[in-house]
C-alpha cells in the first residue's frame, strides 16, 4: 500500500464536503491502514504473500472491518489511523463465504465508527463514494455500474455484488459509502469488464448487508455459525462455454483425487455444469465440508469419473496468536 503523500485524486474526482449531506471528514477518519505479516510457511503465503497491506473501516469502538484475504493467517497486524496513531491489532474472524474479516484494535483508535446502511437500497446508477485511508486525497466519487452475481475461481461466490466505476487503485478493504454517508459495501477486487467494444476497470465490492446476520457470531465465536462448505482445491474458469481446470492446490483434495490442469469439468454427481457459479452451487448443495464429491472430467478425449474427498479449508489455515 502506498504512502498517503505519494498520490492523490484530481480535485474534480474527489467528493466536495460542501455538497454532501454528511460529515465527510468524520467518515474519512473511520478509514485505517492495515499492515499485515504472515509466516513464510503459511498455507496462503505463496498466493497472497507474506507482507500485505490494505484498508479497514472502524465500525464499532476498537472494531475494524476489512476484506478477509488481507488478514488470513496473520501473525502481526498493525493499524494506522488518519491522525497518525499506530496500534497493534488482533484478527478475530475471517468468514470465507462472504470474504469479510474482523480485527480488534489492542489500543485506542481516535476514530468515530462509520454508520452502516442498507446495501439493498443502493442500485445501479446510484452515486456512491469509495474511501480509503489517507483522507480526502484518496476519496473518489463513483457510480454503481452493476449489481450482479460474482464467481471467483478460488471457490467463492456472491449472489449479488456491487461493481463501481471509476476504479479506486487501493480497493482492498476500501469503504463503499452511500449518498447518506453510510457504509454499504467493502472493496474486494479490481476487475476488467467488457463494455461494448472496450474494456473498463471496475471495483468489485461486497455488500455489507451480508455482514449483519453473522456479525454477532463472528464476534463471539470467530465463525459465522453456518456449516463449512466443501473445499476442493480446484481452481476453474469458463472458456468458450466450457468449465476448465486452471490449477489445483498443492496437496489439496482435487490433486489427491487425480484432477489435473486442463481437465474439463463435465458434471458433478450427474448434474451438467458449464459455468463456475453452477459448479460451485452444485458442489455445495451436496453437503458440508467432508462430503465426497463425484466429478466427471474430460481429458484427452476420454471421460474420467473421480471422487474428491472435500475439506474444510479453514483447517489448513494458521490460527492467530495473541502476542
Amino acid at each position: 500500500m502506498s504512502k498517503p503523500e505519494d498520490w492523490s485524486f484530481p480535485e474534480e474526482l474527489r467528493p466536495d464536503p460542501a455538497n454532501l449531506d454528511f460529515d465527510l471528514p468524520t467518515r474519512l477518519d473511520a478509514l485505517v491502514a492495515l499492515r499485515i505479516e504472515v509466516p513464510d510457511d503459511a498455507f496462503t503465503a505463496d498466493t497472497l504473500g507474506t507482507e500485505r497491506g490494505g484498508n479497514g473501516v472502524v465500525i464499532d469502538e476498537g472494531l475494524v472491518l476489512t476484506i478477509g484475504y488481507l488478514i488470513t493467517e496473520a501473525q502481526t497486524v498493525w493499524i494506522t489511523t488518519n491522525r497518525g496513531a499506530v496500534v497493534q491489532g488482533y484478527p478475530i474472524a475471517y468468514d470465507q463465504p462472504t470474504g469479510f474479516g474482523l480485527v480488534r484494535a489492542l489500543g485506542h483508535l481516535d476514530a468515530t465508527p462509520i454508520p452502516r446502511g442498507s446495501s439493498a437500497e443502493v442500485g445501479r446508477g446510484d452515486r456512491v463514494f469509495v474511501l480509503s485511508h489517507g483522507g480526502r486525497r484518496h476519496a473518489l466519487k463513483a457510480r454503481v455500474s452493476e449489481r450482479r452475481e460474482f464467481a471467483g475461481y478460488w471457490e467463492y461466490l456472491l449472489e449479488e455484488a456491487f461493481f463501481t466505476t471509476p476504479a479506486h487503485p487501493e480497493w482492498s478493504g476500501a469503504a463503499l459509502v452511500s449518498e447518506e454517508g453510510e457504509l454499504v459495501g467493502l472493496g474486494s477486487l479490481l476487475v476488467q469488464e467488457a463494455v461494448g467494444d472496450r474494456t473498463e476497470q471496475r471495483n468489485m465490492m461486497v455488500p455489507t448487508d451480508l455482514l449483519e446476520p453473522i456479525l454477532l457470531n463472528l464476534l463471539t465465536t470467530g465463525v459465522s455459525g453456518e456449516p463449512p462448505r466443501p473445499w476442493l482445491g480446484l481452481y476453474a474458469g469458463e472458456s468458450d462455454g466450457q468449465l476448465v481446470v486452471g490449477e489445483v492446490a498443492d496437496n489439496g483434495p482435487a490433486q489427491e483425487a487425480g484432477v489435473q490442469q486442463g481437465d474439463m469439468i463435465v458434471d458433478v454427481g450427474g448434474h451438467r455444469v458449464n459455468s463456475l457459479s453452477a459448479f460451485l452451487r452444485t458442489v455445495w448443495a451436496m453437503g458440508p465440508a467432508g462430503t465426497s464429491i463425484p466429478l466427471t472430467l474430460a481429458r484427452d478425449g476420454d471421460l474420467l469419473r473421480l471422487r474428491i474427498d472435500s475439506l474444510d479449508r479453514s483447517t489448513l489455515l494458521r490460527r492467530p496468536q495473541m502476542h
